[in-house]
């Protein structure tokens, strides 16, 4: 008969390797996502949805820890940490994803959506969502989109009423750093500046330019307001947004990590931009109360008529994928 120690001894030891295995299997991970807004904001509310669903679907083994408010860097420097790995999530204007892949562009032209509905149905329509994903993926390199975002649509702000686009004229204006910009605001009459998010407070407040753009809630939020006390209701662009994930994070992933993930991100297409619609509302009335001029009559058809002859000329020039997406955002209804 064999020794029984030894036996014992022996399932002992089994039993220790596989609860080590287990235990290895249920290790809690914490993965960062960084963004250049405040909290209460469109990339905010992304971050809660993303990271409780991921929470939820992963059994609390994948954890996100948010880095609001640029404490990682400005977007184009957020960018190129998730491309080197050194962040595993963010979420990026669209605009400033521009500086890596330009055909990005695409989806800053002025007046592309018809208003926030179609904003909301084009974020979350897959053939979008897959154009935009197959772009990154076959322009650049060390990151991948997994969702679309929103904080709304632009607006012009500054210390002057804007009610047509002849009020823009000689304006020096703060814009993103796109083709897409540096083309459409001086047919306006404007000068373009380019600057960081996080310098255009300052800007304002010494001259170094007359006007800004941005949504409402954004503008709010970062007090652009104190420096800037004129809103006028232009809503030339959707202010959209890019959530990616590293490339190095990605391949690390097991198969059904990835999936937890892509499910996660769904979340945010599906229901961050028609929350950051609500923000929007909610911020044009702490704004009024706050004394802001809010200016509602601005002719919006004249900016218009000079932006609608860019939006296929463009797209065009920017290639066949910015192309592509153009068409598709028009089809949605």
């Amino acid at each position: 008969m064999k020794n029984p120690a030894k036996i014992i001894g022996g399932l002992v030891a089994a039993v220790a390797i596989i609860f080590a295995a287990g235990a290895r299997a249920q290790e809690v991970k914490h993965y960062r996502f960084a963004h250049d807004q405040q909290l209460n904001t469109g990339y905010s509310v992304a971050y809660d949805m993303f990271s409780a669903r991921l929470k939820e679907l992963s059994k609390g083994t994948m954890l996100i820890d948010q880095y609001p408010g640029a404490q990682l860097g400005q977007e184009p420097q957020l960018l190129q940490l998730v491309k080197s790995g050194d962040i595993e999530f963010a979420i990026i204007s669209s605009a400033n994803t521009a500086t890596i892949s330009p055909q990005a562009g695409v989806m800053s032209l002025h007046f592309l959506f018809r208003n926030a509905d179609h904003v909301v149905k084009a974020l979350a329509d897959q053939k979008v969502i897959d154009a935009i994903k197959a772009m990154i993926d076959e322009t650049t390199q060390g990151l991948h989109v997994i969702a679309t975002g929103s904080q709304g649509v632009r607006n012009i702000y500054s210390k002057r009423e804007i009610h047509n686009v002849g009020d823009l004229k000689g304006v020096k204006i703060r814009v993103q750093a796109t083709a897409t910009e540096d083309a459409i605001f001086p047919a306006y009459g404007a000068q373009t500046v380019h600057m960081p998010f996080g310098s255009v407070y300052t800007s304002l407040q010494t001259g170094v330019v007359d006007a800004a753009e941005n949504s409402i809630n954004v503008y709010l939020v970062n007090k652009h307001y104190e420096v800037a006390p004129v809103l006028s209701i232009t809503e030339h662009e959707a202010n959209n947004a890019l959530v990616f994930v590293s490339d190095k994070l990605w391949q690390s992933l097991s198969g059904e990590q990835k999936q937890w993930v892509t499910a996660a991100a769904a979340e945010i297409s599906a229901k961050e931009p028609a929350k950051a619609f609500e923000l929007e509302k909610t911020a044009a009335t702490k704004l009024k109360s706050l004394g802001v001029k809010i200016v509602d009559d601005v002719d919006k058809k004249s900016f218009g008529a000079i932006a609608d002859p860019y939006l296929d000329k463009l797209a065009k020039e920017l290639g066949p994928h910015a192309d592509k997406i153009k068409t598709l955002i028009r089809a949605v209804n």
